[in-house]
């Protein structure tokens, strides 16, 4: 029963969450199909259970009664032969109705005990699952102070033979900024995923200032590299809440400070929330509901911005934002770069355009290294994606395009 209970509750979830997607697809009938099918087996599975439950109690009152007749006639039998008085008999009666009351009891009891263990168990295989990636015993606390970042013939693939990331050989010096490009699958975000070990490596190893990520706890590596990712999800806190948990014990002042740095104080005063919170203290509903995209975006470069670590991701870190407010958002990003070790992953080159060096992947190997302009000159893949945004598909020379490159710093 809680089996088909737990079911019923996931169909129904899906089908909520991805609501906009039921309706831009017209299929309301197909999910309420869906969600009847689960319907229908749970009430079968429910029928079933009443069925059982019927049956034990009407057992039960049945040996019951046989239990209270049975001592009655013998105790009457025996009374009428003198074998006990009457004393005896008004005990013995009484006596075994209670038993039975009392089996009753126990038995009601009993089958709710085994609903419940039946409820437990479930929660127990979404609760009780071990860690996949436990930290070593004798994990050590990560130090960061210089911020050197260095992948030594890192493989990984997901536990497929085809693999993701071969032998990737990459230094990034202290305050470097770094843009990672390539095609989509090219291996950027998986570069990324393992840098934060939300998985284990399959071969080679990353170091941080000399120090192996394996041998650190995730806390506190984590807590050295500030994030901004493409797809953006907030706490159902408020504003002030989630700006803040990139650094609780920052003051309002602070707070304000990030918001207004990432572009996004203007409309966070302007916000109310359905129980009439304003500002700061309006709630953005689960994963940000409330807010578009640009805006769970800014609020999410503000928390980094508060966070103030000293190894900056950016993940497609202004792809939900307008160009105006984009291009206001990267003068503030790149206040924020000045004297950290940045790793930048974007699909628009222009956004990256400006950094340092770029790294090229392609196939999950590095197939190309450089600043913008030396890689447009060389004509290899970067030059090649730099052509298809800019909307030229000539087989020409890409250095006809290099004044159209941003200026390097």
């Amino acid at each position: 029963m809680s089996e088909v209970r737990s079911a019923l509750t996931g169909r129904v979830v899906d089908s909520y969450t991805n609501i906009l997607t039921v309706k831009l697809f017209a299929r309301p009938r197909d999910e309420d199909d869906f969600v009847r099918a689960a319907v229908d087996e749970q009430t079968q599975t429910f029928r079933r259970q009443l069925r059982l439950i019927t049956l034990f109690g009407l057992s039960l009152a049945t040996l019951n009664a046989a239990m209270v007749v049975g001592t009655g006639a013998m105790a009457v039998w025996l009374w009428i032969g003198d074998h006990i008085t009457v004393g005896t008999v008004a005990m013995a009666l009484p006596l075994t109705w209670q038993i039975a009351n009392i089996a009753g009891w126990v038995a009601q009891n009993v089958t709710q005990i085994f609903e419940n263990v039946g409820v437990v168990q479930d929660g127990m295989r979404s609760i009780a699952v071990p860690r996949l990636m436990p930290d070593r015993p004798d994990a050590a606390t990560l130090q960061v102070k210089r911020g050197e970042v260095r992948f030594e013939d890192v493989r990984f693939g997901y536990g497929t033979s085809r693999g993701v990331l071969h032998g990737i050989d990459l230094s990034i010096a202290p305050g470097e900024r770094v843009g990672l490009v390539g095609r989509s699958g090219a291996g950027k975000s998986t570069l990324v995923n393992i840098l934060l070990r939300f998985y284990e490596l399959e071969g080679g190893r990353i170091l941080i200032d000399r120090q192996d990520i394996a041998g650190v706890t995730q806390e506190s590596l984590r807590q050295h590299i500030a994030m901004v990712t493409q797809d953006t999800s907030l706490l159902h806190r408020s504003i002030r809440d989630n700006i803040r948990y990139g650094r609780p014990g920052a003051s309002e002042d602070e707070v304000r400070d990030a918001a207004a740095r990432a572009h996004a104080l203007e409309f966070i005063e302007t916000l109310e929330d359905w129980q009439g919170r304003r500002g700061f203290d309006a709630h953005v509903g689960e994963r940000g509901v409330k807010l578009s995209g640009g805006q769970r975006q800014r609020i999410a470069i503000a928390r980094v911005i508060l966070k103030n670590a000293p190894i900056l991701v950016l993940d497609e870190a202004t792809s939900a934002l307008d160009s105006e407010v984009e291009a206001a958002i990267q003068e503030q990003l790149d206040g924020l770069m000045k004297g950290r070790t940045v790793i930048a992953i974007a699909h628009r080159l222009s956004t990256i355009a400006r950094m340092d060096r770029l790294v090229v992947l392609d196939e999950g190997r590095i197939v190309d290294e450089g600043a913008h302009r030396e890689l447009l000159a060389a004509g290899g893949a970067y030059a090649q994606l730099w052509l298809r945004q800019s909307g030229a598909f000539h087989e020409n020379s890409a250095s006809t395009y290099l004044d159209a490159a941003p200026p390097a710093e």
